[in-house]
């Protein structure tokens, strides 16, 4: 059997009322048009107002895909998790922030996460946060690209340096280690910068800071490469995070219509060559990088064991984890964890009205991601006939 197939070690912490809820879902979720008709729903402000509303959000798309509407609720899932050895990285996924309060609201909740996994170390391996969670986009933009600054947002880039390594530190001395999710890639160099300053001044015993490299872009291969002779060089650890990204139609509609290149890979053969050459990069060099490979991509996620193997580390070396979204590729998760690699689930909580357009924006890449929910379905498909054979 395939690695992946094994849908009874996938489904085990499933009932089958979960499966059948899932099956529903993904059908839902594999027609276009009904996506695109959800997508214009929930983007009408009143509407999780409306009665009935939330409870059918709270027990299918939620149940689904998030751990629930408050810390709490999470570490609830987390704890399920835990039972089958995989981890939950809590993702706060409230979007839009943009006064200064509301930043400094995020920085509070992100110290209060921390705080949860010092708590629950099994549980919740990683904290992680947007850089814009906080600061707004465009002061990330004008310090990437050196153009000057007012007053004002000189004060308020300082404000986001200073909630940088306020997380940071809180990371550095709770022994917790935090993760920078990566964005748009205009604004991602002034992050990028960041986020490498709180390498070198809490990496220097271990990966505390981690960055996330995202591999569609055709230029992240070369800045792997560049950090590592960088932290060589300094002597400090470095960690990443490897995705192939999330804005892809994004980044490509803006660089036509300001008429620049494209910083997107040309195709998704040349995303896939990059991400397992970053796999490959990483692992032969684990002595002073970290790796989270972040991927529903079957076979990057073999060929990372098979890295592994080559290089003699052991399925469980502290250095080296997988993860998936919460509710998406279990087949991949469950079985690697029950072989007993480093796994860990992306878990987002929040108020529903709020983290709608994480949802949303998910709901998008899903369909956009050949054969994914093809395959969810299938798997779904493939487990119920089991059980039925199994009675």
């Amino acid at each position: 059997m395939p690695l992946f197939d094994d849908t009874q070690t996938a489904f085990e912490s499933k009932s089958d009322k979960d499966l059948k809820k899932g099956l529903t879902l993904f059908k839902l979720i594999a027609n276009p048009t009904l996506t695109k008709l959800g997508t214009f729903t929930f983007k009408i402000p009143f509407i999780t107002d409306l009665p009935l509303v939330k409870p059918i959000i709270r027990n299918t798309i939620y149940k689904q895909f998030v751990g629930g509407e408050t810390t709490a609720d999470c570490l609830k899932v987390a704890k399920e998790l835990s039972q089958y050895n995989v981890g939950s990285i809590m993702d706060y996924s409230v979007e839009g922030q943009e006064s200064e309060k509301e930043f400094d609201s995020v920085k509070d909740e992100i110290l209060r996460l921390i705080k949860i996994a010092k708590e629950n170390p099994k549980e919740i391996p990683f904290v992680v946060f947007k850089p814009t969670g906080f600061g707004r986009i465009d002061l990330y933009e004008k310090v990437g690209k050196n153009l000057p600054m007012n007053e004002d947002e000189k004060q308020k880039w300082e404000a986001i340096r200073n909630r940088f390594d306020e997380v940071c530190k809180a990371g550095f001395e709770n022994d917790i280690t935090m993760m920078v999710d990566a964005e748009e890639s205009w604004m991602q160099d002034a992050a990028d910068d960041l986020v490498d300053e709180m390498m070198q001044k809490y990496n220097k015993e271990r990966c505390v800071v981690c960055n996330t490299l995202q591999m569609y872009r055709h230029d992240r291969l070369n800045y792997l490469k560049k950090i590592y002779q960088k932290a060589e060089a300094e002597n400090y650890f470095i960690g990443f995070k490897v995705v192939r990204g999330a804005y892809m139609e994004k980044e490509r509609a803006r660089a036509e219509e300001e008429n620049y290149p494209s910083p997107i890979q040309p195709d998704k053969a040349s995303s896939d060559r990059d991400y397992n050459l970053a796999l490959e990069f990483i692992v032969q060099h684990h002595h002073r990088i970290s790796l989270f490979a972040g991927t529903h991509n079957e076979k990057s996620s073999e060929l990372l064991t098979e890295l592994m193997q080559k290089n003699n580390l052991e399925n469980g070396i502290h250095k080296i984890w997988f993860g998936q979204l919460f509710g998406m590729s279990d087949n991949i998760s469950f079985k690697l964890a029950s072989m007993g690699y480093n796994v860990a689930k992306y878990l987002p909580y929040g108020p529903i009205k709020e983290v709608m357009p994480y949802l949303i924006r998910r709901a998008q890449e899903n369909t956009s991601v050949a054969g994914q929910t093809g395959r969810e379905l299938s798997l779904i498909e493939k487990e119920i006939e089991r059980r039925k054979r199994a009675k």
